[in-house]
């Protein structure tokens, strides 16, 4: 939470000028928990490559995400509320629910642009920075461009201040150290990828949204570094979990140069992450294909695997979405979802009014990846 006004600042801790990157790291130390999260990612990785479309089965994953990390900096928006609006439902839209949004979005826009071929850099982070904050209460924060003025971390709760980040003068210097040790090829990639968040994270470059941002990076530099083929890891879950923790092991590193020790502890965040995300994609997975016979045996039809992969990916959704989405004939269309409906699959949301189609929801995915 970045603050201006006079508060408390008995128990601040300054950011570490000069001590970054760190002098010295105990890789003994650290070996049993880094190999513990190595091997939870690779797990995690290829249960990905076993996935029917990595891209439409984690749809709601990336939400879910979004949620999330959202909520971890006070956006309060649910996953059936974000679906709702992406269905075009205007029931309760709430700036809440954009926000959810603009993160998916800046997300899917930053895996775009490594995929055209722009580094993982200042500019990419900044551009990102833009697209996260280009609506909702951050649209007035300086989308993509560096803070003016200082910024602080503050308790939520007691107000006082936490942390006082990098300052104005010294920080185009400061990021700049970041942004070069962000791509040093020496580095072990899982021990580089915990200290350029925690560094992110300290400097807090931005005026607001650091935060959202910092949790992006740890998926952007995870599929940078090529420990995983995508980048579908969703790091906020476990982050939240141990919130005041997270707090104070990074305050630490400022504090007592606890360089290690972070990593330590972020290499245990990554492993029950990697844990809980191969355990929601696997019963997404499990899911899908206990639906692939269901929906060819109450569908009768050639394109029961179209529809199927539509309502994975947008498990709520209007009927005149799916019907004009162009992968099944429309009439065809308009006669799988009534068997769908008809059978229970689908629950009705909404009844059709005038110019208004139903509203629908697959609720036993809904279900898997509620937050």
């Amino acid at each position: 939470m970045a603050v201006k006004t006079d508060l408390d600042f008995s128990e601040a801790v300054d950011y570490h000028y000069g001590e970054f990157p760190p002098k010295k790291i105990d890789y003994e130390q650290l070996a049993p928990s880094m190999t513990s999260a190595t091997a939870a990612l690779a797990k995690y990785d290829a249960l990905l490559k076993t996935l029917h479309d990595s891209e439409v089965l984690l749809a709601p994953l990336r939400r879910r995400e979004a949620v999330i990390s959202s909520r971890i900096e006070g956006t309060i928006a649910t996953l059936e509320e974000v679906l709702k609006y992406e269905a075009q439902e205007d029931y309760q839209v709430r700036q809440e629910i954009i926000e959810v949004l603009s993160y998916s979005r800046a997300m899917s826009q930053a895996q775009q642009l490594m995929e055209e071929g722009l580094p993982l850099s200042g500019r990419l982070l900044r551009d990102t920075h833009s697209n996260l904050l280009f609506f909702g209460r951050g649209a007035d924060k300086q989308p993509g461009v560096f803070k003016s003025e200082q910024n602080y971390i503050a308790d939520k709760n007691s107000h006082k201040i936490l942390f006082t980040p990098c300052n104005v003068e010294r920080l185009e210097e400061c990021f700049s150290i970041f942004e070069k040790f962000m791509n040093v090829e020496h580095q072990i990639p899982l021990v580089q990828t915990a200290l350029c968040h925690a560094e992110f994270e300290a400097i807090h470059p931005f005026k607001d949204g650091n935060g959202r941002l910092g949790r992006m990076l740890i998926t952007l530099m995870l599929w940078n570094k090529n420990l995983i083929e995508v980048p579908h890891f969703y790091v906020s879950s476990c982050i939240e979990a141990s919130r005041d923790e997270y707090i104070n092991r990074l305050r630490a590193v400022s504090a007592n140069g606890e360089w290690t020790q972070w990593c330590e502890f972020f290499f245990r965040i990554i492993t029950r992450q990697a844990e809980e995300n191969s355990q929601i994609a696997q019963s997404i997975n499990d899911l899908y294909e206990e639906m692939k016979n269901i929906f060819r045996d109450v569908t009768a039809s050639q394109w029961s695997i179209n529809a199927l992969d539509f309502i994975f990916a947008r498990p709520i959704f209007r009927n005149s979405a799916f019907t004009n989405h162009g992968k099944i004939p429309k009439q065809t269309a308009h006669r799988i979802s009534s068997l769908l409906a008809k059978e229970g699959l689908l629950s009705l949301i909404e009844k059709p009014s005038g110019r208004r189609s139903a509203l629908y929801a697959f609720e036993p995915l809904l279900g898997i990846t509620k937050a």
